[in-house]
């Protein structure tokens, strides 16, 4: 039983392997531009749309950025002159400005280095 049970196995195997180069090569997709046209993906040099999404990431970046400012000036207010409260409500606000200095820094690196390989080529 168990032999008959190995055998198909390998059988299957086998004719997988030989059938499968075949049955590759009656499936034909087309490269390049005209895959992209076909599946909708559209026609977009690669680098412009590489710069499109960094630049739709740090806009977002930049947005979580300035949310973190707004919640550490509503902790603030809200404190009611807790020192622990109004001392992370602080560290909010300095973690805010920071990252949102970085992300600035960031995007005109970003933007720089884009801009440069864009007009390079």
């Amino acid at each position: 039983m168990k032999k008959s049970i190995i055998l198909t196995t390998i059988l299957v195997a086998v004719l997988g392997l030989i059938l499968l180069p075949q049955i590759a090569s009656a499936i034909s997709i087309d490269t390049g531009i005209q895959f992209a046209t076909a599946t909708g993906l559209g026609t977009k040099d690669i680098r412009t749309t590489i710069a499109s999404i960094i630049n739709v990431a740090m806009g977002l970046l930049g947005i979580i950025a300035v949310l973190i400012v707004l919640l550490g000036g509503f902790k603030w207010m809200i404190a009611g002159g807790d020192d622990a409260k109004i001392k992370e409500a602080r560290k909010l606000i300095i973690a805010g400005v920071t990252g949102l200095i970085i992300i600035l820094c960031a995007y005109a690196i970003a933007n720089f280095v884009l801009s440069s390989v864009l007009n390079a080529t």
